[in-house]
C-alpha cells in the first residue's frame, strides 16, 4: 500500500496532470546520486527539493540536483539567512519523508520556488513523496503545476 505521502502526489497528478505517471522503483533514490544511477540521468537533472522556513512559513525549493544553495544570493531574494527545517520536522511540516520531498501533494501553505538552475534541462525528475518514486516532468510545466516562482539562489558545482 502506498504511504500517505506517495498517495497524495498521485493523486495530486490524477487532479491536475494525469498524462504524468508516477514512477515507482524498488531501489531507493533518496539521494540525488542513488536517483541519478536509478533513472539513467545526470545528477543535475535530479530536481532536489529543500524545505525551509522563511518566518513563520514553510518554502520549498526545488533545484538541479548538483547545484548547491548561494546563501549570499537566498538572502539577497529572501532578505534573511536560510533555516533548513530540521529533519525530524521535515514530514510533519510538508507531508513528505526526507528523501521523497516534493512540491506535489503539499499542504496549500507552503509556496514553492523554482531554482533558474532547472532550465538547463528538458525534463527533470524530482521524488514523489517517498524514496522510491518520482516523475519525469518538464521544469516549466512543474513551476506552472505547483505555482512555482522563478529564483536564482543556486550556486552550480559541476
Amino acid at each position: 500500500m502506498p504511504s500517505m505521502s506517495l498517495q497524495s502526489v498521485k493523486d495530486f497528478f490524477a487532479q491536475h496532470a494525469p498524462d504524468i505517471s508516477v514512477i515507482e522503483l524498488t531501489e531507493s533514490t533518496a539521494t540525488v546520486a542513488l536517483a541519478a544511477a536509478a533513472h539513467g540521468v545526470e545528477p543535475g537533472q535530479i530536481a532536489k527539493t529543500l524545505s525551509a522556513r522563511l518566518g513563520d512559513d514553510v518554502i520549498l525549493i526545488v533545484m538541479r540536483g548538483d547545484a548547491r544553495l548561494d546563501n549570499k544570493k537566498y538572502k539577497a531574494h529572501f532578505g534573511s539567512k536560510v533555516r533548513m527545517l530540521p529533519l525530524e520536522e521535515v514530514e510533519a511540516e510538508t507531508g513528505h519523508p526526507v528523501g521523497g520531498v516534493c512540491p506535489f501533494g503539499i499542504p496549500e501553505t507552503i509556496r514553492v520556488y523554482c531554482d533558474e538552475s532547472l532550465k538547463a534541462f528538458a525534463e527533470v525528475v524530482p521524488a514523489a513523496g517517498d524514496i522510491h518514486a518520482a516523475v519525469r516532468i518538464a521544469p516549466d510545466r512543474m513551476a506552472a503545476l505547483t505555482k512555482a516562482e522563478w529564483i536564482d539562489v543556486t550556486i552550480s558545482t559541476s
